[in-house]
């Protein structure tokens, strides 16, 4: 069964329970962190919090994506760029102790979450008129160097994808993911510079707060992209993770409005990543909904190492072909929608 959330809320109660469980088409609850309860000893609980604001962008010639995430020990702060037609891929990182400088906002819906050194700037603002994100990293791709300056619009009534789910008895997850977000501004990499506009760029955002298991592992598969009579038309599938039997984060997102599905099947071959992998939902009253099958054509591996601590995801770009099936029954065939699917496994 899925649960869906109407109400505003706290996100954890005085004993630092979840509130409430679910799904929701905005982000209701307030992310009251310092109310965490799961060490004896408070002061440690802030080296296992994740926080992190992953965005995305999909342009007519490639994708691009910015994160700064706050893992409690360290920061990680990263930007990489592909090229859809040369399938020329460039990401720079790093990594910074206990997480000195990095700033996330406690909010989804407004403030701004930043990180600056002598090395780069990264800075993304959310207020009424949208978002803006601004990347400025002049040693990027061997002194190349990367900027941006994008803002994306928020429609009235765009819808997210959001979910608040338990990881045990005292760990939790609180996700918000929105896709398709019309996209305006400019990227530079290097000499080549791409103006983007709102008609054939869309940005999506990942926004992640909670406390995980040590050992993690999970797949996510998500697009932004536009149908042939314009509309637009994103993904958001995941697994892997949590307690899902209240929620999931599987959806289809049609024009900002998000079409909810219940459990879905990853089906891939690990290690052969570069294979077809074919999604299908499944386990729920209106199963059915959901065939498609990714094509991959480039493969992105990032693998941080610091001793117990550690991950590797495998990030697959491709194709997106197949139907899925909207809340008034209606079919929308989906051909050629580039999109990602990965595998992530982290012992953190």
């Amino acid at each position: 069964m899925q649960t869906e959330l109407t109400h505003p809320g706290p996100l954890l109660d005085a004993a630092g329970r979840l509130a409430q469980v679910g799904w929701s088409r905005q982000p209701l609850l307030d992310a009251n962190l310092e109310n965490a309860r799961f060490y004896a000893l408070r002061p440690l609980q802030r080296f296992r919090m994740k926080r992190w604001d992953y965005y995305a962008l999909f342009t007519p010639r490639g994708f691009f994506s910015a994160t700064v995430a706050d893992l409690g020990y360290a920061a990680n702060v990263f930007v990489y760029t592909l090229d859809y037609a040369s399938g020329e891929l460039y990401e720079e990182g790093l990594v910074v102790p206990l997480a000195r400088g990095a700033r996330l906002a406690r909010s989804s819906a407004t403030g701004e979450t930043a990180y600056e050194n002598d090395k780069a700037a990264l800075r993304f603002t959310t207020g009424p008129d949208g978002r803006r994100v601004r990347v400025d990293w002049p040693g990027f791709h061997g002194g190349r160097g990367i900027t941006a300056d994008v803002h994306l619009a928020t429609p009235p009534g765009h819808e997210s994808m959001t979910i608040v789910i338990p990881i045990g008895a005292r760990r939790f997850y609180y996700n918000t993911k929105i896709n398709c977000l019309p996209a305006a501004g400019t990227l530079r990499h290097g000499d080549a510079v791409e103006e983007l506009s709102p008609t054939s760029s869309l940005g999506s955002l990942d926004w992640g707060r909670g406390v995980w298991e040590y050992r993690s592992y999970w797949n996510w598969a998500s697009a932004s992209g536009f149908l042939p009579d314009g509309r637009t038309i994103g993904l958001n599938l995941g697994r892997g993770f949590g307690d899902l039997s209240r929620a999931t984060e599987n959806a289809v997102i049609l024009d900002g409005r998000v079409h909810k599905l219940g459990d879905v099947r990853f089906d891939y071959q690990p290690g052969a990543y570069m294979r077809p992998w074919r999604f299908t939902d499944g386990n729920s009253r209106d199963a059915g909904r959901l065939d498609l099958t990714f094509t991959p054509f480039r493969e992105r591996v990032a693998r941080t190492s610091l001793g117990v601590i550690s991950s590797e995801v495998h990030q697959m770009f491709g194709g997106y072909a197949g139907q899925v099936t909207l809340d008034d029954g209606s079919t929308v065939a989906i051909d050629g929608l580039i999109g990602f699917a990965e595998e992530h496994r982290a012992r953190w």
